[in-house]
């Protein structure tokens, strides 16, 4: 029985470990992003620039112990290795709970939002687990011999760290964004008629003026019970409007497109029939230049002979974009919108993104665009 919860801790750990690390190396950009919240959070800015890196490698960590756990290899190794690293968890996670400072962890990235109670309740779960791992760590018995599960961890190593590099260099294996392929960004934008609302519950906040005993009631509580005609209970404060229920919301709610004088030509943009070819690079001054003369080609070619309209969406200043537009000689239109929508509709500056009615059609890494003439036939030449 001892060896059977053994073993069922090591797979349920060892396989929940390698999801985790999984579904965050498949987007170590939007994983950086997050860690970026929680270095703001306490105050250690000063890793934002290795952001991206710590992220690959913490993705690619979780992986290896997962897997090594599963094969067992090292096992007093990865035994404490699991137990700091899901104590550590834990910390972040009840800090964010408890705080309200980082409202969704990022435990397995956008795949499975997850509040920060939620995300504290698996790995306090997850905890038990290590605890019943590391207690027996030495009755842990390897798959392989010793220098067989070495060179497996090696490649499980190799793997995991070439995962993370890959997606990062060339995208999401698979989108959980709502930028993905084949989205409708308008239909994304919209609340359906009967959509559930914000259920929000009126509360009193009530003291005894004699024993100064305090309560807390609802509205409908606080009419029921009488308690309002008791000469001895007060209101104590304004009430408070709680939520209660969270109502719908649209998948995309922050997308706004503005010229440089603030015009909003977001419906005419996503209401255009034909193909567009938008330029996304939410930085400018972390934009790579090369990438961005490639671009200006392609668009140059379709423009030119598709009449194809291109844009450089950006979340610089007007100034700063123009002047960087001069600089590279760029004929596609100038459009802004804040960073925040532009760094999730695609993981790349630049990246880009073809649009037809308003349905994102193709979008790839500026390492992965494809050449103007695959472009032309595969699109152009078929609208």
């Amino acid at each position: 029985m001892k060896n059977a919860l053994i073993w069922f801790c090591r797979i349920a750990v060892g396989l929940l470990f390698i999801f985790s690390g999984l579904i965050k190396a498949n987007d170590p950009l939007g994983f950086s992003y997050k860690l970026v919240e929680y270095f703001e959070v306490f105050h250690i800015t000063f890793l934002n620039d290795l952001s991206l890196t710590i992220a690959i490698l913490l993705c690619a960590l979780e992986m290896i112990l997962g897997f090594a756990l599963l094969i067992g290899v090292r096992p007093v190794k990865v035994a404490w290795g699991l137990l700091l690293l899901i104590i550590f968890f834990g910390f972040l996670t009840f800090y964010s709970a408890f705080f309200k400072v980082v409202q969704t962890c990022g435990c397995f990235g956008d795949a499975i939002p997850l509040t920060p109670w939620q995300s504290f309740s698996k790995d306090m779960v997850l905890l038990v687990l290590v605890a019943v791992i590391f207690v027996n760590r030495a009755k842990i018995k390897p798959i392989f011999s010793a220098k067989a599960g070495d060179k497996w961890l090696i490649g499980a190593a190799l793997v995991s760290v070439g995962f993370g590099l890959y997606t990062y260099n060339f995208l999401p294996v698979i989108d959980f964004l709502p930028y993905k392929i084949g989205a409708n960004i308008s239909a994304e934008m919209d609340t359906p008629p009967n959509a559930p609302k914000d259920v929000f519950v009126l509360t009193y906040k009530l003291k005894n003026k004699k024993t100064k005993e305090t309560k807390v009631m609802t509205d409908k509580e606080y009419l029921t019970s009488g308690i309002w005609k008791d000469a001895n209970w007060e209101t104590d404060g304004d009430p408070e409007n709680r939520l209660v229920t969270k109502g719908y919301e649209p998948p995309i709610r922050d997308l706004s497109i503005q010229d440089a004088q603030r015009n909003d030509f977001t419906k005419e943009l996503l209401a255009s029939p034909f193909y567009s070819i938008i330029i996304v690079a939410y930085d400018l001054d972390k934009t790579d230049d090369d990438a961005i003369n490639k671009l200006n080609a392609l668009a140059i070619n379709a423009t030119q002979n598709f009449n194809i309209r291109t844009m450089l969406l950006t979340a610089n200043s007007p100034q700063s974009a123009q002047a960087f537009v001069k600089k590279h000689r760029m004929i596609s239109e100038v459009f802004y919108a804040d960073g925040v929508p532009l760094k999730t509709m695609i993981r790349s500056n630049p990246g880009v993104i073809l649009l037809k009615n308003g349905v994102i059609i193709n979008k790839w890494h500026y390492h992965s665009v494809p050449k103007y003439d695959d472009l032309a036939k595969t699109y152009f030449q078929k609208q």
